[in-house]
């Protein structure tokens, strides 16, 4: 078994997998950027902005957006090189197998299923706040029992939150050209409504509100940054649609970074909006952006920003969903998963045990936990991910420099080392406790490879296969 945990798999033999049991290539040029947006622009600006400007950054917030904007331009590039080389489903997973081998693959595979679910059901939790918010300006309210997970109060489950992502397993169940096009009115309807917000906040902004300006100091700054980066992982949604894109190596690279580009001057308009508008030390909550509007006397415009804020949330939580499927996918056809997970629906052309499962679990974990706590552990997922795609760009560039790449990473090794640096300085800045859990999650997976995805893994089988002929 030793010797096979670091097996790896060819570009080729990918290749003749997806072909054999591979997604229907669906997805076109624009619904994949509206992919890329759809799961970037909602989370960062409707949910996070207000727990990292009260907690961590203050009016500061704009740079933190800058240094999580800086560390994920780096990783985009290191993203746009896979995806236009191996346009295949997994995302890091599969660029890690093909560079590293079957253990490590194994590993971060692992975290990128606890990154998607855990992101999908923070996302609901604020999906599930801003409904709340919504339905009490025109006179519904509902039970606070039925609001929050246990402890938080007086809450004992976040029904809304159960709800949304129950209905959107089903539209995910129905195939990835309908769920993209599900995304690309609803990411419309976001974009729009944050214009408007922008323009209305900007009259009732108070110089005041900025002062002090980084009241956490340098620190808080960082941290603000590393908590806010949960709102950029988008773009490795796009990744994970590489099998299901029409024309993948020209497609993937302009997703990957067009997206990356506008939801950071995104980001920032509206973190400096926000901040402005209303003193940094009141916004802890799921909902800013509303709460902003209310703060100033608007109530008009923050139930129209609910409803946007809605669409924009509701986008994100469908490609989170949508990533974490795929995940599941890969892995289970390259056997270290059930291969019941890899089964795709003969009309709806999409892996329906996959996204049941991936519903369930999201659904149980966004009804119970707090927010906070989610939102940290999505963070330190996704930065692990970026440095193992950072490691494998490089690793790559060596032992395979011929292989065609539509689009190359610029400056190798300095742009992925740089990538390195800075998603390693974002982790250090993450609670202890969250660190804690994430090592405690990582040996789990350990073990269910060793006990379930090493003896089943199909390459491993393979091997064995080869050794057996050799042998006689």
């Amino acid at each position: 078994m030793k010797e096979n945990i670091f097996s790896k798999k060819s570009i080729e033999e990918l290749k003749r997998e997806s072909s054999e049991n591979g997604l229907k290539r669906s997805i076109g040029p624009l619904s994949l950027i509206m992919l890329g947006l759809g799961c970037i622009i909602g989370a960062g600006v409707f949910i996070v902005t207000g727990v990292a400007s009260a907690n961590y950054s203050g009016p500061a917030l704009v740079l933190s957006f800058v240094i999580a904007g800086i560390a994920c331009a780096f990783t985009a590039l290191c993203y746009a090189e896979f995806a236009s080389m191996i346009p295949i489903a997994g995302s890091v997973y599969t660029y890690t197998y093909v560079a590293m081998g079957e253990i490590w693959a194994w590993i971060i595979g692992w975290i990128l299923m606890f990154e998607y679910l855990i992101s999908a059901s923070a996302v609901a939790i604020g999906w599930s706040a801003y409904t709340v918010s919504l339905l009490k300006s025109i006179g519904i309210s509902l039970p606070t029992v039925l609001t929050g997970p246990v402890g938080v109060a007086g809450g004992i489950i976040n029904l809304p939150a159960l709800i949304i992502i129950t209905i959107l397993t089903g539209v995910l169940i129905l195939g990835a050209k309908e769920s993209a096009r599900f995304n690309a009115i609803i990411v419309i309807v976001n974009i729009l409504i944050i214009l408007v917000f922008i323009g209305v906040g900007l009259k009732f902004i108070n110089p005041a509100n900025y002062h002090p300006f980084t009241p956490y100091g340098w620190s808080g700054v960082f941290q603000g940054a590393a908590m806010v980066f949960f709102a950029y992982i988008g773009f490795d949604a796009v990744s994970t649609a590489a099998e299901e894109t029409k024309n993948p190596q020209k497609t993937l690279p302009i997703g990957i970074i067009g997206s990356l580009i506008v939801s950071s001057i995104i980001y920032i308009a509206v973190a400096a909006v926000l901040n402005g508008m209303v003193p940094y030390n009141l916004l802890n909550t799921a909902a800013p952006v509303t709460f902003a509007l209310k703060h100033v006397g608007a109530n008009w415009i923050a139930s129209l920003v609910s409803v946007g804020a809605l669409c924009g949330i509701t986008s994100v939580l469908l490609t989170s969903l949508f990533g974490q499927t795929r995940i599941f996918f890969a892995m289970s056809r390259d056997g270290l998963l059930p291969e019941i997970f890899s089964k795709v629906h003969k009309d709806f052309k999409s892996p329906v045990t996959s996204i049941v499962l991936v519903g369930v679990v999201a659904a149980v974990i966004a009804a119970f936990l707090p927010l906070n706590l989610i939102i940290e552990l999505v963070n330190i997922g996704t930065l692990s991910a970026f440095i193992f795609l950072a490691i494998s760009t490089i690793i790559l560039r060596k032992t395979m420099p011929d292989v065609p790449r539509k689009f190359k990473c610029p400056l190798v090794p300095l742009i992925p080392v740089l990538s390195i640096i800075f998603c390693f300085l974002l982790i250090i800045q993450l609670s202890t406790l969250t660190i804690k859990y994430f090592i405690l999650s990582v040996f789990v997976g350990l073990a269910v490879y060793l006990f379930y995805g090493n003896k089943n893994s199909k390459m491993n089988n393979l091997i064995k296969e080869d050794l057996i002929k050799i042998e006689k």
